[in-house]
């Protein structure tokens, strides 16, 4: 009779016995940092690592016990953290839940989310506790209007002449604007294609064709000039609605997502929902309706939200950028004053004109757009 039944059984209750040891000693660790944090807590609130001449309680830690640097000062901010989440502390005290879960949590946590954090923790790995704290800081951070604002700040565009004489060219832009210029590379590409008799074996490398067409749309300003397109002429959102969201509004869906929903432009980054809400202003619009998998469930038509007649209204009564001060008369957008996607409706009295700096303004710069009492246009 062979052996390997009663090997296999051994090891297998030798494995239970471990795993056991192994989770009940974890406890015990974890219930001790719990006490080594509560003890953290109080020697850096009362100041006393500063008796020895200490620069920080984190350099006291490293000093002390022998904690890098990276570490001591995480075990400094998760112990002060825990002082204000009563409910995670006292899981963390028992043992329930481990350091690296812990530390991830108090990341966001606030008293209003405990339960719900402490329900992932729980219930799943620290890897599930990680990557929900991950998508929740992006998230918020995607949806922080200071990061548009900070987009627009650090525009930049650099430029320098290399050894050959060939001009090497660095830049960095806001989402919506470089979605924009790849836009137009690729309509600069597929013009070219067009244009030119070649084959899939002697047409050029797609870096080399967008330095072309770079070379091109420099060309044509210089002979051109500034055109006068407005936003309706250079975007087009396209909106994903769930069926479910369908049912629960029984409205028309708006081309918007709610303020803390994450917005994206198609094929490219993330924007913020003000972003958003700024690019559909007057926009080209096509709605798609799809399911939880993502199959598309009905396409509505394509609609200008200012029609050209009252464009032009708008422009002989406007005449320029209605922002006090500001007498652009190019690059204009028409902006809503009540936002569609808040019930605004497309009207002459319910417009204004205003140029593209202004108009960033108004949407992320923190400034508001509103009707006086007498009707007249207010910023604030």
């Amino acid at each position: 009779m062979s052996r390997n039944p009663p090997r296999l059984h051994t090891r297998y209750d030798r494995s239970a016995e471990l795993g056991e040891e192994i989770t009940e000693l974890y406890g015990y660790i974890t219930a001790a940092t719990y006490e080594l944090l509560v003890k953290i807590r109080e020697f850096d609130q009362s100041g006393l690592w500063k008796i020895e001449g200490i620069c920080s309680c984190a350099h006291w830690l490293g000093w002390k016990c022998g904690i890098g640097m990276n570490a001591a000062r995480e075990k400094v901010r998760v112990a002060n953290s825990l002082g204000d989440l009563p409910k995670i502390s006292a899981a963390f005290k028992q043992g329930e839940i481990s350091y690296s879960k812990v530390r991830a949590m108090t990341r966001v946590a606030t008293s209003a989310s405990e339960d719900y954090l402490l329900m992932i923790a729980r219930h799943g790995t620290a890897h599930h506790v990680e990557t929900l704290i991950r998508g929740y800081r992006r998230a918020k951070r995607l949806n922080d209007e200071s990061v548009a604002d900070k987009q627009f700040r650090e525009r930049s565009f650099h430029y320098r002449w290399d050894e050959d004489g060939s001009l090497v060219i660095n830049g960095r832009l806001p989402a919506e604007v470089g979605a924009m210029l790849l836009k137009a590379v690729e309509a600069g590409i597929e013009h070219q294609d067009m244009e030119r008799d070649v084959t899939a074996e002697t047409r050029d490398p797609i870096d080399v064709r967008r330095a072309d067409v770079l070379a091109e749309m420099a060309e044509s300003y210089l002979k051109e000039g500034p055109s006068k397109s407005s936003s309706a002429d250079r975007y087009q959102v396209m909106v994903h609605v769930s069926a479910e969201t369908l049912e629960e509004e029984e409205t028309e869906v708006t081309a918007v997502t709610r303020d803390d929903e994450i917005c994206h432009i198609e094929d490219g980054p993330h924007v913020t929902a003000v972003t958003a809400k700024r690019l559909c202003c007057d926009a080209s619009i096509s709605k798609i309706t799809e399911n939880a998998a993502g199959e598309p469930l009905s396409i509505g038509r394509k609609s200008r939200v200012i029609p050209p007649a009252m464009r032009r209204a708008l422009k002989i009564r406007d005449k320029h950028c209605r922002f006090p001060g500001c007498t652009h008369r190019y690059f204009i957008d028409g902006h809503h004053i009540r936002h569609w996607a808040h019930g605004g409706e497309t009207r002459l009295d319910n417009l204004v004109q205003l140029c593209r700096f202004h108009h960033r303004l108004v949407h992320e710069g923190g400034f508001d757009c509103e009707k006086g009492i007498n009707g007249e246009v207010v910023f604030r």
